[in-house]
């Protein structure tokens, strides 16, 4: 049977779909937080309380010791680093609150380095952190340089013994203020290598220096805290020289890459808050939901998370399937990091404009997510600094077809170690089979509108593309042609997985009449905004009015059987939504 959504639904929830102890953890997780409630939840993030009790419930379950533990370590036959079960915990904990997400999206950095380096002692007694309930850290950034990996300060120093002492400063850093290993980089201060190394939080040459106040954070912790002549041995260490850089990329490349599932979970619970409210809301002796504005916003929130939801499982498939013949990933997690998540804010945003100030009262889940959502693609300048990357790929993926085996839906329970051997450079060897085999067999209106799009950017870059010197010199005039581009990718992989899961077609043909309505817009904002050759403004133009195939029957029919019926299909214990 198609399926009218593949939203995440704890009242539904059964997860058959994965093995015995991978479903008991995310059923384990989903009691945990419908037997708090909503109430309990709302009032610690207000009083910014640290979750004592869902670390502790989640060590007694093994929760995060199931999802992190690499195979072959700990005493546990099924342990595995499975992106497969992994992912969904982050959309779990991004449905009850990104506060909830937050320690095990930085804990998943904190491993990160240890599971790739060299130390096996590190991955034997992480092993027994994990099961001990331990939660872990990253220390990367810098208060002076940020993102700027290249001018990190924190070094080590070799002693006359052999050992080292480590100074610097970390900041910005979550669970920097408890974590039992903070795995970090910086560099050796006599060779200039680059080096990663473990310290404790609880070491006294560790000192914790601050939380950093971050508005709408709520009970997550990011904070600052400076190494002080810390005493490192070869126990210590993990990796060292260009391996250990690269090793810090890949470790931020699969932590950066759950945003996508939270984002996913957090839109999905705040839509079924505003359905359900806004749909019981009588206002001038009708339903809010008799407006059609507001069943236009409610239809497109509900596309977008869907859409939002099938690129990030498709993009998770493409992940676990890389390997050093296909890099595919390379395009297709920076666009995880910043299109689902910046989707997610515009979801958010319209949520908004549909409850109004009822999305203001600090007992709604809405009310967190609007404080949150936006912060997810800002981390890290992570929507500029992907774009960039974005552009690098533009013309391999337009303009070649090159053979790869077909990748399904890819659902074995299996240790991802080989996202741990990514390497970096060579992004324009990475080559592409033809996006068009994504469309095949498609016969509806507004995909074929989108696919009309394509060929006309398409035609636009064989016959007079910018520079691609600009993607470097100037950004702003390029970032319009990546958010084309970006959409193109998006919503290739949105229609390979719509397929795959067995979506209904209604819900493609929606989902695609957004893309167009995306694409005319970046088009106009390029004619609008840059001095473009006259070449550049005459596709540019058409791109900017060949809009979506309009159907209003159609689009009421949708309202009803798609979107209208989420009404009362989740209530959290102790909502306030729905009972107004």
């Amino acid at each position: 049977m198609s399926k009218k959504n593949v939203l995440f639904n704890p009242a539904t929830f059964t997860g058959e779909e994965y093995d015995a102890k991978s479903r008991q953890a995310m059923l384990d997780t989903v009691e945990f937080f419908e037997h708090k409630g909503l109430a309990d939840i709302r009032e610690d993030m207000k009083a910014d309380k640290w979750q004592t009790d869902w670390m502790k419930y989640q060590r007694d379950h093994g929760i995060f010791a199931t999802m992190l533990t690499a195979e072959g370590y700990g005493d546990d036959p099924s342990a595995r680093f499975d992106l497969y079960r992994l992912c969904p915990m982050s959309e779990i904990l991004g449905f009850y609150g990104q506060s909830y997400q937050y320690p095990l999206q930085v804990s998943i950095l904190g491993v990160g380095p240890i599971w790739m380096g060299d130390n096996d002692f590190q991955k034997k007694d992480l092993a027994e952190q994990l099961k001990e309930g331990h939660v872990f850290a990253f220390g990367m950034s810098e208060k002076e340089h940020g993102a700027d990996l290249y001018s990190n300060e924190t070094c080590l120093t070799q002693l006359e013994d052999g050992t080292y002492r480590a100074d610097g400063d970390k900041y910005y850093i979550g669970n920097a203020h408890i974590a039992s290993k903070v795995s970090t980089m910086g560099k050796n201060a006599t060779t200039g290598e680059y080096c990663n190394w473990v310290v404790d939080s609880r070491h006294p040459n560790y000192k914790y220096v601050k939380d950093i106040e971050v508005s709408g954070m709520g009970q997550c912790r990011v904070g600052e805290y400076q190494l002080i002549e810390y005493p490192i041995s070869d126990n210590d260490i993990l990796k060292s020289g260009d391996a250990a850089f690269a090793d810090g990329l890949a470790t931020v490349n699969i932590g950066k890459f759950q945003l996508g599932f939270s984002a996913s979970g957090i839109a999905t619970h705040a839509l079924y808050e505003a359905v359900t409210h806004s749909n019981r809301r009588i206002i001038y002796g009708r339903p809010v939901t008799a407006f059609p504005h507001i069943r236009s916003f409610l239809s497109e929130a509900f596309c977008r998370t869907n859409a939002m939801k099938l690129y990030a499982l498709r993009s998770r498939d493409y992940f676990r399937s890389m390997s050093a013949d296909d890099r595919r990933y390379l395009l297709f997690n920076p666009i995880q990091k910043m299109k689902a998540t910046t989707q997610g804010g515009d979801v958010i945003r319209m949520l908004m404009d549909v409850v109004c100030a009822k999305g203001y009262e600090a007992d709604t889940y809405l009310s967190d997510a609007y404080n949150t959502m936006d912060m997810l693609f800002r981390l890290e300048g992570t929507a500029h600094v992907n774009m960039a990357l974005v552009l690098k790929f533009l013309q391999n993926y337009l303009f070649t077809d090159v053979a790869y085996p077909e990748i399904g839906i890819v659902d074995e329970a299996k240790d991802d170690n080989n996202i741990f051997n990514q390497t970096m450079g060579g992004l324009a060897k990475v080559q592409f089979p033809d996006y068009r085999k994504a469309y095949e067999g498609v016969d509806l209106p507004n995909v074929k509108r989108f696919m009309q799009l394509i060929e006309e950017f398409r035609t636009l870059l064989a016959t007079d593309a910018p520079d691609p010197a600009l993607i470097k010199k100037d950004m702003d005039y390029m970032l319009n042609f990546g958010e084309i581009f970006t959409m193109i990718v998006y919503a290739q992989l949105v229609l390979e997985g719509a397929k795959l899961n067995d979506v209904e077609d209604e819900l493609i043909d929606q989902m695609f009449a957004l893309f167009v309505k995306d694409v005319n817009k970046y088009a106009l904002t390029q004619v609008n905004n840059h001095i473009n050759s006259e070449i550049q403004t005459k596709h540019l133009q058409s791109m900017a009015l060949m809009g979506p195939v309009v159907n209003p029957e159609k689009d009421f029919k949708f309202w009803q059987e798609y979107v209208q019926s989420l009404d009362g299909c989740y209530a959290m214990n102790d909502s306030v939504i729905g009972i107004d």
